[in-house]
């Protein structure tokens, strides 16, 4: 079998007193697009800057693309494309302009090329006059991508990319991801939208500097071993009250007019709901545990190592 893109065994990164990244394990297949997820401060953003070659780890060990992450870190930045959460580009160039200085940074032999490719791949064409800092978020956020291409990494790294974007621009943001994917890229994906979570081949979740969960996105949901029951009728508000604390109760999150609620002890769960729908005049059915509901209670269980 072909090496994996990428490969990291114990990735842990401090700073200060403070252990960011605590010996993370993963493995990525080429061609393969991994959805990155975990709350804010959990140590994506740390550890996907070591796999890039822009932090050295404090210890582990791995290889990204074949090179070593300690010993070829220069290497490893020549071959990816690395997308930040934060618009990084020029808002008083327009587009164009813009690749231009991109494709002379990489030192591109045929830069003018690369840059009219780029805009008519990403469909900038149109655009490429228009200042930077005119474009709406989607458009920054195209922008940002094609800069990130144009050099043909073969491996894409995207920190967040759709914050703050609009979801048309989200569909068609994640086409081109997809695209560049059946092309043989590489892509590793941190993101906070479960639906965006859903369209990567594999996920792997990271809490508080531990990755505690890898899998498509049906075994994550499946490994979690949670069951859910939705509670619907005329008083869904009281049986919320009701199910607060109970037994078997983990969750209660209202949708709509419905209530889902979630444990992992399938047999109190259902007791407990089947009891308070029964005092409160409404109803339950049992319903499939959606990663939304996988990823709240990951999050519960970890422990804060910034408290």
């Amino acid at each position: 079998m072909a090496e994996p893109a990428i490969t990291v065994t114990g990735l842990t990164k401090r700073f200060g007193d403070r252990t960011v990244a605590d010996g993370v394990t993963l493995s990525v297949r080429k061609g393969e697009i991994m959805g990155f997820l975990g709350p804010n401060g959990s140590g994506k953003t740390t550890t996907i800057r070591m796999m890039c070659g822009l932090l050295e780890p404090d210890e582990g060990e791995g290889r990204v693309l074949g090179f070593d992450i300690r010993k070829d870190r220069g290497a490893i930045k020549r071959r990816v494309g690395y997308m930040t959460q934060r618009f990084s580009f020029y808002e008083d160039l327009t587009i164009r302009e813009n690749l231009c200085f991109v494709a002379g940074l990489y030192g591109m032999r045929r830069p003018g090329k690369a840059v009219r490719d780029t805009l008519a791949d990403l469909g900038l064409s149109s655009r490429q006059n228009q200042l930077a800092g005119s474009l709406s978020g989607g458009w920054k956020q195209r922008l940002a991508l094609a800069a990130c291409v144009m050099h043909k990494p073969d491996l894409l790294l995207l920190d967040e990319p759709t914050a703050g974007v609009d979801p048309k621009a989200r569909r068609e943001f994640w086409d081109e991801i997809h695209r560049l994917a059946q092309g043989g890229m590489t892509v590793l994906v941190s993101t906070h939208y479960m639906d965006e979570a859903e369209r990567c081949h594999r996920i792997a979740y990271i809490s508080y500097g531990h990755l505690i969960a890898t899998g498509t996105v049906a075994e994550v949901v499946r490994n979690a071993g949670l069951t859910t029951m939705v509670v619907f009728g005329a008083d869904t508000a009281e049986a919320a009250k009701r199910l607060k604390g109970a037994p078997g109760v983990d969750q209660i999150a209202p949708f709509g007019a419905t209530l889902h609620v979630v444990g992992h002890d399938a047999k109190a769960l259902k007791e407990t709901v089947v009891r308070v729908a029964q005092d409160t005049g409404t109803q339950a059915a049992p319903a499939e545990t959606s990663l939304e509901d996988v990823f709240i209670q990951l999050m519960g269980r970890a422990e804060d190592n910034m408290a």
